[in-house]
């Protein structure tokens, strides 16, 4: 029996939770794969994109293309217009103070690195630490350990129990007055896992540390708001979010960012350049905006934003809850199936390994069923090391998916196994 439409009002909703009409947003949803409808259930690596954000390529290509803020003409004019309505639209997903704290960039690692080339490289050294945690993405484990060998850093690592929660007594133990950074994840790419983000972040603030979180994973999934949470800096990818790839967000506080060197030179970060008495800086956001950017897919964000409010997050949360939930049930009464990741507070992952059976041939091989997942580690190779394996299986879902699409996905998933063992 199909269960398209949940009849029940979704929590933060007033209306049933209408997926199929949903559905109708993205046309990529309608192609087959090998020759079976498409089940996509890789949205942690990249949610696709609905119609109306796909239109503003076409739009702003063939309306009002040009560069921004320094052009007196009409197409500069609209496309600064464009380009800036969509900082405050973010400031606004975020809860932020104010518009000069969101920060373009090309996704969270760019980001991420941006914070430790600039306020890392200015703020730290020897014997300093940071704190970062088992279930950090590559991309906030590796700058801080470039930095760490540059400057002496020490890094520590925060340990998580056999749920794949943090250990949040070791996290206590850990700060010290030496801490000056605790770098963690809002949700886990690999595992799902939903961390204590404001809790830690009062604790980190009574040893005078400062913190950063990676929210790629927590924006598609929850309401964030950086005032409640006080957060000291807080990331996210345009591509996580129903929008387009090469442009995320760095969001921090006034202060900070405006104590902060620039990353990288060139045009628009400046204030004045000369030969004789050097080079003064813009103001912020615009001293960490260096060169022409991708207008364009600022302007798509925007628009996914737009979409993605316009849907209601909650009621996207509450709709994976759902599936998530459903998903879970299914896959547990597969014999030699174990999933990695059990902590209370979970987003839609779904990480799993097979006995038996590898977890590149079970992608595979699913795939020629129409079922997209994502195999491998993640980029969270200590975390899957830490639970004695190479590689897991993850599905991953949104917005638009489909407790039939479940469904569809565990059929195939019995039908693999039974081939690969």
């Amino acid at each position: 029996m199909p269960h398209s439409v949940i009849e029940k009002p979704m929590a933060g909703s007033t209306a049933a939770y209408d997926v199929e009409a949903l559905r109708g947003d993205f046309p990529i949803l309608n192609r087959e794969v090998h020759g079976k409808p498409l089940v996509y259930l890789d949205n942690a690596a990249t949610s696709q994109t609905p119609q109306q954000v796909i239109e503003v390529f076409s739009d702003y290509y063939s309306r009002y293309n040009a560069n921004i803020h320094r052009g007196l003409h009409t197409l500069a004019d609209e496309a600064t217009a464009a380009f800036e309505t969509t900082r405050h639209r973010v400031k606004a997903f975020l809860n932020a103070e104010d518009a000069r704290q969101i920060i373009f960039t090309r996704g969270t690692t760019e980001a991420i690195n941006l914070v430790a080339q600039s306020w890392g490289r200015s703020s730290l050294g020897a014997g300093d630490e940071v704190l970062i945690s088992m279930l950090e993405h590559h991309s906030n484990i590796v700058p801080w350990q470039l930095l760490a060998a540059e400057r002496g850093v020490t890094i520590k690592v925060i340990p998580v129990d056999a749920r794949g929660s943090l250990d949040m007594q070791a996290y206590r133990e850990l700060l010290n007055e030496r801490t000056k950074l605790v770098a963690v994840n809002h949700v886990s790419n690999a595992l799902g896992t939903i961390n204590p983000v404001k809790e830690m972040a009062a604790l980190a603030h009574q040893h005078g540390a400062l913190i950063l979180v990676d929210g790629a994973q927590a924006t598609p999934h929850q309401q964030v708001d950086v005032q409640e949470i006080d957060a000291d800096f807080y990331a996210f990818s345009g591509h996580k979010v129903y929008g387009p790839t090469g442009v995320g967000v760095l969001y921090g506080k006034q202060a900070l960012l405006e104590a902060m060197p620039p990353w990288q030179g060139g045009g628009e970060m400046i204030s004045t350049v000369s030969f004789d008495v050097g080079t003064t800086f813009a103001d912020i956001p615009h001293k960490f905006e260096a060169g022409t950017p991708a207008i364009a897919e600022v302007v798509a964000l925007g628009r996914a934003l737009e979409w993605m409010e316009g849907v209601g997050v909650d009621a996207i949360s509450a709709w994976e809850t759902v599936l998530l939930d459903h998903a879970t049930q299914a896959v547990n009464q597969i014999d030699g199936l174990r999933i990695l990741g059990t902590a209370p507070h979970k987003a839609g992952v779904l990480s799993f390994v097979v006995e038996g059976a590898h977890a590149q041939d079970i992608g595979l091989l699913i795939d020629q069923l129409g079922v997209a997942i994502r195999t491998g580690h993640h980029c969270a190779q200590p975390l899957l090391h830490h639970f004695g394996v190479e590689a897991t299986c993850r599905a991953s879902f949104a917005a638009y998916n489909t407790l039939d699409e479940v469904d569809i996905f565990v059929a195939a998933l019995n039908r693999v196994i039974g081939m690969v063992r």
